[in-house]
């Protein structure tokens, strides 16, 4: 339970993170909060030779409006998300879904970077921006690209960010006004990461629902974008017909494992449970 020798570092801008990293290689690591990359190197499952801190990079760091969209700089912690008076008006989502992860500790110093940065399909927050359609910063070598959060997850662990990249912000539109949104979590204890999961975000006009999207958590390598549910969805009354065949679909497209959190019918079934439950309230939140 003790990681093997390494060198710290702490820059404090993004381009000396960056130029770090380009020059440590194979060897170096940037570290956010720490909360998955830590346990792994205790385990001696990761042991890099040289860990990069992002903690002392003010840049990183705030919650602002820019336009339509709302700017998440990577190192905002979760609690900082749960706190934000902006998101709380604009997008409740996220602050429903960072109230969901782990504990209250590890909320303090765990940030939204980390969460969505690492390409665990256990994260809670990856299916959310998904769902919200957001984009992802990311500085590296080259200068700075903006990557859609659709095409970013390629694998369990495995993402569209190349060596000596850094994620320095998430960009988010803002809903339209009047939206209902929820985030459905099944977990065998308080704190643990889902069985399965489902994110809901709709806006409904004329009893109808004019707009939707999901993201299902942990039930395949990498989180999904449930688009041909919501098509399903979109011009219904969310009559029980059309969420059960909107529910299928989503069930699907999902291919989780077997593991302690259950044989992998019963988490697709479980998808399916919660999607279930987030249109229900995602409907009674819309206005």
């Amino acid at each position: 339970m003790i990681p093997s020798a390494f060198t710290y570092h702490r820059p404090s801008s993004v381009q000396e993170a960056v130029g770090l990293l380009a020059k440590l290689g194979d060897a170096g690591r940037a570290i956010a909060g720490g909360h998955s990359f830590i346990p792994m190197m205790k385990l001696r499952l990761a042991t890099p030779g040289h860990l990069v801190d992002l903690a002392g990079i003010a840049d990183l760091k705030g919650i602002r409006s820019d336009g339509n969209d709302i700017v998440i700089g990577a190192m905002t912690t979760q609690h900082d998300v749960v706190g934000s008076d902006l998101l709380a008006g604009k997008i409740p989502l996220l602050r429903e879904t960072a109230l969901l992860i782990a504990d209250p500790q590890v909320r303090y110093m765990g940030t939204l970077g980390g969460n969505v940065a690492n390409g665990d399909p256990g994260n809670d927050m990856p299916a959310v921006m998904l769902c919200l359609n957001a984009t992802y910063h990311v500085t590296g070598k080259s200068g700075e690209r903006r990557i859609p959060a659709r095409e970013f997850y390629q694998g369990a662990y495995f993402t569209a960010m190349e060596g000596g990249d850094v994620l320095t912000a998430v960009r988010i539109p803002v809903p339209p006004a009047g939206h209902g949104a929820a985030y459905e979590k099944l977990k065998r204890k308080v704190g643990d990461f889902a069985t399965a999961a489902a994110a809901v975000i709709l806006t409904i006009g004329g009893g109808k629902v004019s707009s939707c999207s999901i993201g299902l958590t942990n039930v395949a390598e990498t989180p999904l974008w449930a688009e041909e549910a919501a098509k399903i969805l979109t011009g219904s009354s969310l009559d029980a017909a059309t969420v059960k065949r909107a529910i299928a679909a989503a069930e699907a497209i999902t291919s989780p494992a077997s593991d302690a959190r259950g044989p992998a019918h019963y988490r697709t079934k479980m998808a399916g449970v919660m999607l279930m439950r987030a249109l229900a309230r995602a409907k009674a939140n819309a206005r």
